[in-house]
Parts: structure tokens; sequence; C-alpha cells
């Protein structure tokens, strides 16, 4: 996306996002992996276009990823759905009350999340997971008039370190001065001029989570501690 137009809705922000083709590497890729299918979907029509983000538009909490999974979001066109990553995710918000059932299947499914939004810093599928530089600088524009369009957030939980170092990026780009923080998991960093406070995960991925290197009790900590900030306001 080259250039930057003001959306007055998320709805008109995300019809043209999912049009957008300004990355020739992620077309190819998303389209290619759309076409082939895993063959445990191969009667499954994919997305296989960017993903926007979804949910609460008065939502206080944004959850940020990273980019959508080649067989989960890529396929059902909604953000951490249809893959191991919503299968950890989508259960931890229901728990903490930021989502109305633990399970998402596909775009339509009935699930509805409660006070808190979610988008990543790429709306399309990598190769291998990893956007480069330039394409992360690309969807910048599109993150940075979604944080307009949400301005009720009071906290925002960035799953990773490219989510978190995208998310204080895109603050800039929004003409804040934010300073330099370390990503960390479990922290949590005030920010300045009334900005959403930011916390950090480590991602949701299968990497993670098989792994242990993120288990179920250490993310609901995480989402507990928003919750009670959250309710202090």
């Amino acid at each position: 996306m080259n250039s930057n137009p003001t959306f007055e809705t998320l709805d008109a922000l995300h019809d043209a996002a999912t049009s957008c083709r300004a990355c020739p590497r992620l077309v190819a890729w998303r389209e290619e992996v759309a076409a082939t299918k895993r063959q445990a979907f191969r009667d499954f029509t994919y997305w296989g276009k960017p993903v926007p983000g979804w949910g609460d538009p008065r939502a206080r909490l944004l959850v940020l990823g990273l980019a959508p999974g080649a067989h989960g979001a890529n396929r059902t066109g909604r953000p951490f759905t249809g893959d191991g990553s919503g299968n950890f995710l989508y259960p931890a918000l229901h728990r903490a009350g930021f989502a109305s059932g633990p399970t998402s299947t596909h775009r339509g499914d009935g699930l509805e999340l409660i006070d808190c939004y979610m988008t990543g810093v790429a709306y399309c599928v990598p190769p291998k997971n990893r956007p480069n530089a330039q394409e992360l600088n690309n969807c910048r524009s599109w993150l940075v008039q979604e944080l307009a369009l949400l301005p009720h957030l009071q906290a925002v939980l960035a799953l990773g370190k490219i989510a978190f170092d995208g998310y204080l990026r895109a603050l800039r780009e929004l003409g804040h001065e934010v300073p330099r923080h370390t990503f960390t998991h479990g922290a949590a960093h005030s920010l300045p001029a009334g900005l959403p406070r930011l916390y950090a995960s480590y991602h949701v991925s299968r990497q993670n989570t098989n792994t242990g290197r993120l288990t179920a009790a250490m993310f609901d900590d995480v989402l507990t501690s928003i919750k009670a900030d959250l309710q202090r306001v």
C-alpha cells in the first residue's frame, strides 16, 4: 500500500485491505498455498487474501500478532483461526472473558470477541512465517489506520518481538514520541501521552506452546494482569 487514504470505518478499511497486492512475494505465496492446499483441507475453499483484524470495534484490549498462518488464517480468513495457535489462544481468551467461546473455526461461526480486537503486523502469510522488513513496512500503513479506528484501546498485548516492535513503530508513524522498549515475556510498559499500556507475551505458536516455552498458565497470568488493570481504569 503506497498511499494512506483515511477510512471512516473498520469495515471500509478491511474491504480495501483484502485487495492489497503491494508485496509480490507475499501475493504469490498466499495464492500458491490457497491453490495447492493441505491434504486435510482439500475440500476447503481457502481465503487466500490479506487477513485484516476482527473483533469489538469498541475494544479496550488489542491482541497483536505477527501474520496469518498458511493453513490457518490464510485458509479461514480470520486471525488465529484454524491452526494450533488459535487452538491455544481462543480458549485462553474465553477463560479471561474476552471471547464468547473457546473455539474459532471460520468466519461466521458465531464467535464474538468481548472488549477485545485482534490483528497482525502483517496481513499476508509469509513463506516460513518470516515477512521481510520491506513487507512489514508496506503493511504498517494498514495497522496505523486500524489503530486510528480503535479509539477506546487501553491495553495492547503484543505476541512476540516482531509484533512488539511493529506496534511501537506504528505509534511513531502516528506521531507519538515513544521510547525504545525491550521485549520480555510478561512485561508491561506504560507509554506516554495516555497511550494504551503495552504488554508482551511469547507468541502463541506451536513452536512455543509445544516446547513449554509458553504454557497455558503463563499466558493466563498475562491475561489476568491485563484484566485486572482494565478493571482499575
